[in-house]
């Protein structure tokens, strides 16, 4: 089938609201479980969780969908985007079910990684639907307009948690996902056409496999540090080695591939690569955050979940902000010069967490998250753009497949390494206040600093309720600084990838790259021809 022109205007709406209600599912999901951190961890109303077991639950759906994703547009291929849309609906559904009744700690992490298949389907099925609903201009539209889904999934997400979790047990954050699966299954089977490619993709079991044991070895060696808090121990950096050896070998088996579902080959541009690359370091420094404020709101600061859920609502609001505002500015003044101070501010704001304490007003909070979430706004949604737009047609699903699947990997690696610098330096920060704390006892409280205030109320101690606030607020000073510097990173990265071509002598005369070509992401139909800005930008010459 090819891109239907026919479909009537009205019907290419409700398809694309169809869509984004898919897209809003996965994005409250996620900002749902940050809310729910801190109540999982609480023995009496949660699971008696730790936080390995915390990282576990974020990061094994993360896990699944970031190495399920490429494998899920060959399904939609072979089968059919539709098929495979509502397919993930039904697993997404059928596992939060089995989420919100999880007995412990790790049916809720297999029932998470089981969300995590659900949710690689969805996504890769919906901007597969949206392209060949949408042609021309009105494509580029339907994309930037699917994107706002996800500041709606931010600001809705923690006020739902909150007022969930307010009235209800914890399982209710995975049950009302079931609802909105069903009005999203009825019109998807009344609107949407069964879409697929003309050209089957081969299934990647290969590389499906490399992918998910050699990240999934990887984060478990990073875990495992921050449970051990040593680093020299086999069982930490064996699994690390491993999986850097398994992911190495799936890159090797995708460049054999004559198709692959994953293609390293469109990193080896400057400009896809790089700007990939940066983004995987900014979903990594925005796991790790994330994990850091729901401790911090909650457990340190004493925050109800509704209380926490509304204290979030600036970092929202900021990235919906900061989308049309970064695409405005992208327009007037092109790409580089608008996301590389975009992303540095990020990388600071975050690094601003390391001056926050017990007694920092709310206000200054408030403004923090607001800065960050604007600043993250004008980044994600202006250069994923640029990126998908940069690519012809035949090579759009592929790309999708790489910018997702890079993305979801820095979230898992952000999540792993986030985790475990807290776990590791909280350790080292409460040992001295565990010196006349019984045995049993010591070994809860050096867990997290949940657990500590648990073994405080329950033993009348105060002062180590005290000392575990301090111990956890030096950790996420540590925490916020390494994350500030991997953010910072990203904005070198982005900066490099994304600097002006030098024209080879004798070349006609070509548009100015930093204003050209970023212009199809917005108005005129990508994919038209003309070299797009990225093009300009990234690819050295002959590189094609």
């Amino acid at each position: 089938m090819t891109a239907s022109p026919t479909l009537p205007k009205s019907r290419q709406q409700l398809i694309l609201a169809v869509l984004m209600l898919c897209l809003l599912l996965i994005w409250l999901d996620n900002t749902v479980l940050s809310t729910t951190l801190e109540t999982l961890a609480d023995p009496v109303r949660g699971l008696d969780a730790g936080p390995a077991e915390l990282q576990w639950a974020t990061g094994s759906y993360t896990l699944a969908f970031a190495t399920l994703m490429f494998t899920a547009g060959a399904l939609g291929d072979r089968f059919g985007h539709r098929t495979v849309l509502a397919t993930g609906l039904v697993v997404f559904a059928g596992s939060s079910v089995w989420a919100a009744y999880a007995g412990d700690a790790s049916q809720l992490i297999a029932a998470r990684a089981v969300m995590g298949v659900g949710s690689a389907l969805i996504v890769p099925a919906s901007l597969a639907i949206l392209m060949w609903t949408f042609t021309g201009p009105a494509r580029a539209t339907a994309i930037a307009i699917s994107s706002t889904a996800a500041g709606v999934g931010m600001a809705a997400g923690p006020v739902l948690a909150g007022l969930l979790l307010d009235h209800f047990w914890w399982g209710s954050v995975f049950l009302v996902n079931a609802p909105v699966v069903v009005l999203a299954l009825l019109g998807i089977a009344v609107l949407v056409p069964n879409f697929r490619s003309p050209v089957r993709r081969p299934l990647d079991p290969a590389g499906m496999l490399l992918s998910i044991s050699g990240l999934a070895a990887l984060a478990y060696g990073l875990i495992r540090a921050g449970q051990m808090a040593a680093w020299s121990r086999t069982d930490v950096w064996a699994p690390i080695a491993v999986g850097l050896c398994l992911l190495a070998a799936f890159v090797l088996v995708e460049l054999r591939s004559r198709m692959p579902g994953f293609d390293p080959r469109l990193l080896a541009q400057r400009a896809f690569g790089g700007g990939n690359a940066a983004l995987g370091l900014l979903f990594f420094a925005i796991a790790a955050v994330t994990f850091y404020s729901a401790f911090y709101l909650q457990g340190t600061r004493g925050f109800s979940p509704m209380e926490a859920g509304l204290a979030s609502l600036p970092t929202a609001f900021g990235a919906l902000l900061g989308a049309p505002l970064g695409a405005g500015l992208v327009r007037r003044w092109s790409l580089r010069p608008v996301t590389v101070p975009a992303l540095t501010a990020a990388a600071l704001a975050m690094g601003a967490y390391g001056f926050l304490g017990l007694h920092t007003p709310l206000a200054w909070i408030e403004i923090l998250l607001f800065v960050q979430g604007l600043s993250i706004g004008m980044v994600i949604g202006t250069v994923t753009a640029a990126l998908i737009s940069s690519l012809p047609l035949d090579r759009a699903g592929a790309g999708s497949a790489v910018t997702n699947t890079v993305r979801q990997t820095g979230s898992v690696i952000g999540i792993a390494v986030g985790g475990t610098i807290m776990s590791i330096v909280y350790r080292r920060a409460i040992e001295p206040a565990l010196s006349e704390v019984p045995g049993p006892a010591q070994d809860r409280a050096r867990i997290s600093a949940e657990q500590a205030r648990h073994v405080a109320t329950a033993m009348h101690r105060p002062a180590l309720a005290h000392a575990a606030d301090d111990a956890f607020i030096h950790a996420m000073h540590v925490g916020a600084v390494w994350v500030m510097l991997i953010a910072l990173l990203g904005a070198a990265v982005l900066a490099i990838s994304l600097r002006p071509a030098r024209k080879p002598v004798g070349r006609a005369e070509e548009p100015d790259p930093g204003r050209a070509g970023i212009r199809s992401t917005t108005g005129a139909a990508p994919h038209s021809g003309a070299k797009s800005q990225l093009a300009y930008e990234g690819d050295d010459a002959g590189s094609h």
